[in-house]
């Protein structure tokens, strides 16, 4: 598409948001909502409304090449990102869920589920700085030439009974005479051919063209049949047409156009650097001298006109006040004097006023009961970037600016401001000492004393500084850090996997099911969305890290096999996040004794901290806080992070892009309230539904290279595989859709009955573990409220019920 529809999209983009902010901040507050399912409807339409423009602010930010409208962009973009994981925290604490099923507000607004699916920009991964650029390079330096194997196996001979040697020998033996023997059977085939052949006779030759007739026309009549099936299931739209299963032309242009205009913004942006630096240069040049001189001139006649009025020097204003921006206004000195004094009675009369204030609120809550809408952290800065496009790029006529590149005009307006301001600190500067000896002049001449003119800076209220982290590797620099961090095996390479890569179907009866008070296990669809506004966006935006909710820990609990691992792998992938691996089998043995496991946590933040985003993984997290030891486990000591993880955590603060993720098969066997205090978010990942099933089964087969044919019957296969997880389908695929069997596939296409025979050797995932990770989830907090929000609800619809049966009788 041309930059046109780009920014005619943005301004639809930006049409809605203003309905939206329109909507969140009317100019009379709104009443508390009573009705929660009211209220959870109107979060819900907002969430959904919201992310409709994510979507779409995607899609421009990735292809609009003009340098500073992608910045505003970029701006609006972060705004409403963390507008949309400040919805989605507000629902999962007053729906009681991690997970919430929208379909009457997809009903609603015309959307199909594929319109939740939440967008991961590519900006995340590609729009780094030259600091964290030279930080990935040296980090993938140093796994070449270390070379650290992730899961090295041991090197060992296996011991083998004499009757199965002499078993393998036999199987091998009776092998080579099959083979001999097929050879001898296919040369005795061939001479009897030679002697039928010789003399076929009138009889034979009629015989022969029969049989060939009696081929030819059942090939041809099957040929037939399967033609027109084909044209009426493409008819009744069962089948998609081949034409389009295939990339048109059409659409492989459009990949190109987007890759080239990638490449444009990359040089467009660069020009746009190299501009800012030579007008800022030029702007600090030319017009700095005659700034200087202007702040300097207005300065003195408003001490002059101050010193006129009151008879005495004023005090220079304070930097923390503004300092010559209060003169520079252009208000009056005995005014200006009089905002000085109060602002100085306001700080001195603090105290008292908060303590007022907050018994005026407490009675205004006693008054007005409800669910209201929690203070947002975006919606100011979404409001001023809203009316900036509005005021600005809205009406802006662009007929001269063809080709989209930046202005120059823009840029000096810009950097004007900021040389100001860089002039006036320097100017406030000389000016206060300026004062400062014109003070002491008179004084000397009346032989009073000196006024100091700096204020001292007050101290903090307890009069206790915080101790600061002591820095153990002060005298090492990073690159040392990194090297034996990937020596010990604590920083890893994270695989190219994808968020999209974690296969499975939206969750369609979960309305329905929550309608009929029943808890719906989430789909895998879910979970892809949640990690993507847990994890992924707070990780790609620092803006929108340090704004957000904050999130530190997440614990993914679910069956073996589910994904875990993978998905941990993959938000590294989206985010270029570096990976760091403090599972307790990974750290056992490393950095012993108490001075070790300080200086090993230690390396580790430090360098996640230097090199964010970073992920730290946590695998088998229940070990950590075990109930009880098993005897096996006990040598390996899989609890002594217990006591200084979380203190490490504490630690974590809005701008560290550090998140720890742990993953656990078995969480029953770890002390709940220790478990559940590491990690403030707990993300059920449950066995994969039918819809899926079947997503999966069709992608992982052909992404092994296999080809899903009519004769392959994905219903019964998908029907017979429940309780199985993608990860047992991965191992079941691999087994049977080998390279031999690939190259067998035109002439004996797969089929169901292939992949029985070893999805009967795996044992499922049975619904009593499953139900068994229900019940532990319902024991979690966010467990306890659900189900005390739904007793309550219980208890609440029991005595309407028992008056109905009351007027029955």
């Amino acid at each position: 598409m041309s930059q046109r529809t780009y920014i005619r999209l943005w301004a639809d983009a930006q049409e809605e948001l203003s309905h939206l902010l329109n909507e969140e901040l009317p100019a009379e507050p709104l009443r508390p909502q009573k009705d929660r399912v009211v209220f959870i409807q109107r979060l819900a339409m907002l969430y959904v409304n919201y992310l409709q423009i994510f979507r779409k602010l995607v899609r421009v930010y990735d292809q609009i090449v003009q340098p500073q409208k992608r910045k505003v962009i970029r701006a609006i973009l972060d705004g409403v990102m963390g507008r949309v994981l400040e919805l989605k925290n507000e629902m999962v604490e007053k729906e009681f869920s991690e997970y919430h099923y929208m379909d009457d507000v997809l009903h609603d607004l015309k959307l199909t589920p594929i319109d939740l699916e939440i967008p991961i920009p590519h900006y995340f991964v590609t729009e780094c700085s030259k600091e964290s650029q030279e930080h990935k390079m040296m980090l993938t330096d140093i796994l070449k030439v270390v070379e650290f194997d992730e899961s090295p196996e041991p090197l060992f001979t296996k011991s083998m009974r004499q009757e199965e040697a002499v078993k393998i020998i036999q199987v091998g033996e009776r092998a080579r005479q099959g083979r001999l023997r097929a050879k001898l059977n296919e040369a005795s085939r061939r001479m009897n051919r030679m002697y039928r052949i010789q003399d076929p006779g009138t009889v034979g030759i009629e015989l022969a063209a029969v049989c060939i007739q009696k081929v030819w026309r059942g090939y041809i009549q099957r040929k037939r049949a399967k033609i027109a099936r084909d044209e009426e299931m493409i008819f009744l739209g069962m089948v998609m047409h081949p034409k389009y299963q295939v990339p048109c032309p059409a659409e492989i242009t459009a990949q190109a156009t987007e890759a080239s205009t990638r490449i444009k913004q990359e040089e467009y942006e660069e020009d746009y650097q190299k501009s800012i630096v030579t007008v800022t240069n030029q702007l600090r040049d030319v017009d700095g001298p005659d700034m200087t001189k202007t702040m300097k001139d207005q300065i003195r006649q408003w001490i002059i006109a101050c010193r006129a009025t009151t008879g005495s020097f004023p005090d220079f204003p304070n930097e923390e006040d503004g300092g010559s921006v209060l003169i520079l206004a252009e208000k009056h000195p005995q005014q200006l004097m009089e905002e000085i004094a109060a602002k100085e009675e306001e700080e001195s009369n603090n105290k008292p006023k908060a303590t007022e204030k907050k018994k005026g609120n407490d009675k205004e809550e006693e008054e007005e009961a409800g669910l209201k809408m929690l203070p947002s952290a975006f919606l100011s800065d979404l409001e001023m970037r809203n009316k900036t496009f509005v005021d600005f790029w809205k009406t802006r006529n662009e007929s001269k600016n063809f080709s989209q590149r930046h202005e120059v005009e823009l840029i000096k307006e810009e950097k004007r401001r900021v040389i100001e301001e860089e002039i006036r600190k320097q100017v406030d500067e000389q000016m206060r000492q300026e004062l400062a000896e014109w003070k002491l002049a008179v004084d000397k001449d009346k032989g009073g004393k000196t006024k100091g003119n700096a204020k001292k800076k007050k101290g903090s209220k307890n009069g206790k500084k915080k101790k600061k982290e002591k820095d153990l590797t002060a005298d090492r620099t990073l690159e040392s850090l990194c090297h034996e961090l990937v020596e010990q095996g604590l920083l890893k390479k994270a695989k190219h996997v994808r968020l999209q890569d974690f296969l499975g179907d939206y969750s369609y009866l979960g309305t329905t099911l929550r309608q009929n008070d029943i808890e719906p296990m989430p789909s895998l669809s879910d979970v892809r969305q949640i990690l993507t506004l847990y994890a992924v966006l707070p990780l790609g935006s620092q803006a929108i890290h340090e704004k957000a909710p904050l999130i530190k820990a997440i614990l993914l609990a679910g069956p073996g096999g589910v994904g875990k691992k993978m998905l941990v792998h993959a938000i590294c992938h989206e985010t270029g996040a570096n990976l760091f691996d403090l599972s307790p089998l990974n750290t056992a043995g490393k950095y012993p004794g108490k001075s070790g496991l300080a200086m090993m946590l230690h390396m580790v933040f430090k360098v996640a901290r230097l090199l964010q985003p970073s992920v730290i993984l946590i695998e088998d997290a229940q070990k950590m806080f075990y109930k009880k030891v098993p005897k096996e486990e006990k040598d390996l000591d899989p609890k002594r992070l217990k006591k200084d993880l979380p203190k490490c955590l504490k630690l974590i603060k809005g701008e560290d892009r550090v998140l720890i993720v742990g993953t656990t098969k078995d969480p029953q066997s770890a002390d709940i309230k220790s478990l559940c205090k590491m990690y403030s978010k707990i993300i059920l990942i449950p066995r994969p539904d039918y819809g899926s099933r079947y997503i999966l089964w069709k992608q992982l087969i052909k992404k092994q290279g296999g080809e899903v044919t009519k004769s392959l019957d994905l219903g019964s296969l998908v029907k017979i595989s429940d309780g199985y997880t993608p990860g047992h389908m991965v191992q079941v695929i691999q087994s049977v859709v080998t390279m031999r069997r690939i190259l067998q596939q035109a002439n004996r296409p797969l089929n169901a009955a292939e992949f029985v025979a070893p999805l009967a050797k795996i044992d499922p995932v049975f619904q009593e573990e499953e139900e068994a990770l229900k019940n532990w989830y319902a024991k979690t907090p966010l467990g306890k409220k659900r189900v005390k929000a739904a007793t309550e609800k219980e208890d609440e619809e029991a005595p309407v019920k028992g008056k109905n049966t009351k007027k029955k009788k």
